[in-house]
Order: structure tokens, then sequence, then C-alpha cells
């Protein structure tokens, strides 16, 4: 069955860094679009990024193009976030996202940025 556990959320300043990790298993990952998502409190879920199986072409929300970089490593079925420049804004749930006939999400991971 798909599976997919996010990691690597956690409390960071403003200007800060985090890397989000997705693991993934049950189906042939490097074959699928991956997606980052996030939801803050009180809003709707919104596109982070979003990146091709095999070719790695990527694409991004307005929001964090130029401080957020989404890859892949197929070889250990895993998808990746580096965030820089955190701002409080980013602060919400992140959730990784495979359509595999249905969609499937992670569990998500807080990410809290605060002074």
């Amino acid at each position: 069955q798909v599976q997919l556990v996010e990691s690597g959320g956690g409390l960071v300043q403003p200007g800060g860094s985090l890397r989000l990790s997705c693991a993934a298993s049950g189906f042939s990952f490097s074959r699928y679009v991956m997606t980052w998502y996030r939801q803050a409190p009180g809003k709707e879920r919104e596109l982070v990024a979003r990146i091709i199986g095999a070719g790695g072409s990527t694409n991004y929300a307005d929001s964090v193009k130029g401080r957020f970089t989404i890859s892949r490593d197929n070889a250990k079925n895993t998808l990746y976030l580096q965030m820089n420049s955190l701002k409080p804004e980013d602060t919400a749930v992140y959730y990784c996202n495979a359509i595999v006939g249905l969609p499937f999400w992670g569990q998500g991971t807080q990410v809290t940025v605060s002074s």
C-alpha cells in the first residue's frame, strides 16, 4: 500500500532554514509527480511545490519562489523540500502528496516560524 511519511518540521526563527523529507513506499516512486502542500490554521491547503518524476522539472507557488527548493532522490524513494529565508507566514502543516490512481497524503509535519 502507498505510504508517505513526512519528517523534518520544527520551530525555527524568521530567516532560518529547514529541510523536510517525505519517505515514500508502496509504488514506483520515480514514475510519479510528487507535490508538497501546506495548510495554515484557518486556511485552505495550498500547493507549495511540485516535481516531475523522471526529468525533475519543478514549479513553485509564487510565495516561495527563490526561497524553497523541491528535490527528489529516486534511489531512496524520498522527496525533499529545502526551505530557506523562512517567514512567519510559512507557518503551517506541510504534507507530501502523490496521485497513484487516487490522491495519497502523508500525516504532515508542523513548521513554525517564530521568534
